[in-house]
């Protein structure tokens, strides 16, 4: 178990927690969310003890041994691969690194051979000699194929690096396990891999990730960190995100009856709890739910950006014919004759690992850059706004955001234009930010709000979903699932991909597959499977989602 007392933390004038109480017990799964500079990473680092706090403690039940995913890619460069992962068990890795030099020694004296025999216990209780073909599972379940295991960490490339520190934190069975955006760099196969693995795990997970199919699959509880506090939820992200907004929606109708509701809220719990038994975590989870009263459920104090997309009018029939589109870029054909039809209420998830075929074909259709050959013909009542994924070079000038915005909206007025920017959380003094000074995050809401105000009937996003929180993302998500008009769009976020698209299109170093379908059954399908393989064989790319 891992407490945390009184933590207060503060950088100048800048307070990132005051006064934080918060306790982790072992067996549950515990998900920290916040807003974009909310504090999670740097609530991790006190936990782990890289970083102190101004005030209070970090306490851990003695004994226990804690895991963290480490980010310094190059602080094993002289290490095997395999070396490396069993290195996540400190004492382990001690106990044989003395035994084997103590078995090195030529003049192998009496008090060797009893400190040898002590050191083969420890080895044995602590699983030594299974060590490294788990170490080797874990390789293998994180998709880093045997050939890998004995190079050293120097001679391998930075995504392999990612999972060999992942399987390196996760080795051992450590009893608290602290993981900050453990997906990153991870193909779905990978990911489906860790969260069997933590479904499975007994003991305290802490983990931050922007990544809400697998906040859903595997945690037990939310930890929210909003206003220099925590506020702790029984459920997954879901759960936590659909009774915080139930809540706050009551809390504003002062017109409803108590016992209205009282029932409504019943209801939910109810429902969600029956939905949360096909979950991996179904057991615990459903435990954690059915001991839930009226009273557990509260409204989260985080703002969520309102997001809809309303088309001026109708896109028709005649959408988009694409023909024979090819493309060659520094003497690599990137596109070569590409051919699509885009049909009234398509909503296509474009995926694979050729990422900048993707973006290029975005560029191509949104007028950015010319075709070598081939062509494309939008229908004319058909208007387009795009959501390029380099967008740095729209917010060069040295403008306010209320200006920016105000060139994209028929109504001029400063307080619609302020009003508008309000409702994406730009409150007060931010709407007049300097355009140049913009966060990642800042840039995209400036962006969505301009293709709000031009109100389009065809809209393409380039990975809008990469500088964004996780309220700012569900917020995208359920707008675009609204979205009566037609969409193209990439993205990394699976939840997002699974819940808009009705289509899905796979660029593969061999072809296009092309299929009406959503991305779970795209992915699940064993025909589509065995296709994928074999437009991917012989490739030097991987078959990751």
């Amino acid at each position: 178990m891992i407490t945390a007392s009184n933590i207060g933390l503060s950088y100048g004038t800048q307070v990132l927690f005051k006064e934080v109480n918060i306790k982790f017990n072992p067996g549950n799964c515990y998900g920290i969310i916040g807003a974009n500079g909310a504090g999670k990473s740097t609530f991790l680092k006190i936990l782990s003890g890289e970083i102190e706090p101004d005030t209070g403690d970090v306490i851990i039940t003695a004994g226990e041994r804690m895991a963290v995913l480490r980010q310094d890619h190059f602080a094993f460069n002289d290490y095997t691969v395999i070396e490396t992962v069993i290195m996540g068990y400190e004492k382990l890795y001690e106990v044989m690194k003395e035994r084997d030099l103590i078995y090195a020694k030529e003049d192998f004296t009496e008090e060797d051979g009893l400190r040898a025999a002590e050191l083969e216990g420890d080895f044995a209780d602590m699983g030594g000699w299974e060590s490294e073909a788990q170490a080797a599972q874990m390789l293998d379940g994180l998709g880093i194929s045997t050939d890998l295991h004995d190079k050293k960490m120097r001679d391998v490339e930075d995504n392999i690096k990612v999972r060999v520190l992942l399987a390196q934190a996760l080795f051992g069975n450590p009893d608290i396990l602290l993981l900050d955006e453990p997906t990153n760099h991870l193909d779905l196969e990978s990911i489906r891999w860790l969260e069997d693995f933590l479904a499975n795990f007994d003991n305290t997970v802490i983990v931050v990730s922007h990544d809400r199919h697998f906040l859903n699959t595997v945690c037990t509880h939310i930890a929210d960190i909003d206003f220099g506090k925590i506020q702790l939820f029984v459920g997954n992200y879901d759960f936590w995100y659909m009774s915080s907004q139930l809540a706050s929606k009551q809390n504003k109708d002062d017109k409803k009856r108590r016992e209205e509701k009282i029932a409504e809220l019943k209801e939910f719990i109810q429902r969600f709890s029956s939905n949360a038994s096909k979950a991996k975590q179904a057991t615990s989870r459903k435990k954690l739910i059915d001991k839930l009263t009226i009273d557990d459920i509260k409204p989260s104090l985080r703002r969520f950006p309102y997001i809809a997309f309303k088309p001026l009018r109708e896109p028709g029939k005649n959408i988009l014919e694409v023909k024979d589109l090819t493309k060659t870029v520094d003497g690599v054909k990137v596109l070569d004759r590409f051919n699509m039809v885009l049909n009234a209420g398509d909503k296509i998830a474009f995926v694979g690992p050729d990422h900048f075929a993707k973006t290029l074909l975005f560029d191509i259709l949104s007028g950015s850059v010319e075709p070598d050959e081939g062509t494309y013909t939008w229908g004319v009542t058909t208007s387009l706004s795009y959501f390029p994924k380099n967008n740095s070079h729209l917010f060069e000038e040295h403008i306010p955001i209320t200006d920016w915005l105000r060139e994209f909206s028929e109504e001029k007025d400063d307080t619609y234009i302020r009003s508008f920017l309000g409702r994406m959380l730009f409150s007060g003094d931010e709407a007049l930010k300097d355009c140049t000074v913009l966060s990642g995050g800042e840039k995209v809401r400036c962006l969505l709000s301009r293709m709000m105000l031009e109100q389009s009937n065809v809209l393409i996003f380039d990975e809008p979903t990469s500088h964004l929180d996780l309220e700012a993302i569900s917020a995208l998500n359920d707008g675009l699932i609204d979205f009566k008009g037609v969409l193209m769009f990439n993205s990394h976020d699976h939840q997002f991909v699974d819940t808009i698209a009705n289509r899905i299109i796979e660029f593969t170093p061999n072809g296009i597959i092309d299929k009406m379908m959503s991305f779970e059954e795209y992915y699940s399908d064993p025909a589509i499977k065995d296709l994928r393989n074999e437009l991917y064989a012989d490739s030097r790319h991987t078959v990751a989602l």
